[in-house]
């Protein structure tokens, strides 16, 4: 479904790109047409760039203090911007319109295999550059579409539930590790309280708002609203998912995050107590699963072999 979305949203983008250059030659004096095209194309950009500005600017109105050894001179407040400027432009302009995953060539067992789950209004065309490191390590991997995009994050369990019976049963393996992005990794919280954790080795979560985010409120959907934060707290849901939650279920989760993040607000929502949390700084949101630092550090926690040995003994939540 968004990959259809983002394909009409791009063709109106390509007709305003049009109409604006035939408006430069026809009402502003512009002689060149390839001069009015990248004219028009530079008006888009700075429109698209305008939306990301205005993400950083409230997730930093709303945000928690950035520690000290990860606060950013001018230099590395440039490089976020465009940094995430160029992920947002990228995923959303290309790797979510062709939504595909890289196949391993040779599946060598270094690691379970992982499920990868994306965020608010993506799909797997989010996880490209890290699909391409899995395939290149042997590590068999697979993807989920969240539909409809816009539905109670409960109603997305048992998309997940399918999909990790799917790659269970190719691979042979009895567990996987779920990999997730934003929303996702409440998918995932979600569907370990229904499920249990006797097929899951490890639960990354990236950029996710464990504990809402104040951005969500203005976001529409079922899902968004699960993820908001009303009068500075968690909204209900989070609450009540909160609180199912046991030491040994948080014990089997790493939570992935940047003290930059311009979509999770307060950026601290990441940190989940009694999970691992790995923090990160000058990284955006859409980002995060791009950097080079971050999908280091992800292929290292997937491929940590004494965290995936046994698995563990977490009660079964109905």
């Amino acid at each position: 479904m968004i990959a259809r979305i983002l394909k009409w949203l791009m063709l109106l983008q390509v007709l305003a790109v049009l109409g604006v250059a035939y408006l430069a030659m026809h009402a502003w004096g512009v002689t060149s047409p390839l001069l009015a095209v990248l004219l028009a194309v530079a008006m888009l950009l700075a429109v698209r760039a305008l939306v990301v500005v205005r993400n950083f600017l409230e997730s930093r109105r709303l945000g928690s203090p950035v520690p000290p050894e990860y606060q950013l001179g001018a230099m590395g407040a440039a490089r976020l911007f465009l940094c995430e400027l160029r992920a947002t432009l990228w995923t959303s302009s290309w790797g979510m319109l062709r939504p595909r995953l890289h196949a391993a060539d040779i599946i060598t067992g270094q690691g379970l295999p992982v499920l990868l789950i994306h965020g608010y209004v993506c799909n797997r065309g989010y996880w490209t550059k890290l699909s391409g490191q899995l395939a290149r390590a042997g590590i068999a991997h697979e993807g989920v579409d969240l539909e409809p995009i816009n539905a109670d994050i409960e109603a997305f369990v048992p998309q997940v539930e399918q999909a990790i019976t799917e790659l269970c049963t190719r691979t042979g393996s009895d567990r996987v590790i779920l990999v997730a992005h934003s929303m996702g990794g409440l998918v995932a919280r979600a569907w370990l309280r229904r499920h249990g954790a006797a097929r899951v080795a490890r639960i990354i979560t990236i950029g996710t708002p464990h504990h809402g985010t104040a951005l969500a409120n203005l976001a529409a959907g079922t899902n968004a609203r699960q993820m908001s934060r009303i009068d500075g707290a968690p909204s209900g849901w989070l609450a009540q998912l909160a609180a199912s939650e046991t030491a040994e279920t948080r014990a089997l989760i790493t939570s992935i995050y940047s003290h930059h993040d311009n979509i999770v607000a307060p950026q601290s929502s990441a940190q989940l107590p009694g999970a691992r949390n790995l923090a990160f700084g000058g990284i955006g949101h859409v980002a995060l699963a791009s950097d080079a630092r971050v999908l280091r550090q992800l292929l290292e926690e997937i491929t940590i072999k004494n965290e995936v040995a046994q698995p563990p003994s977490t009660p079964h939540f109905a």
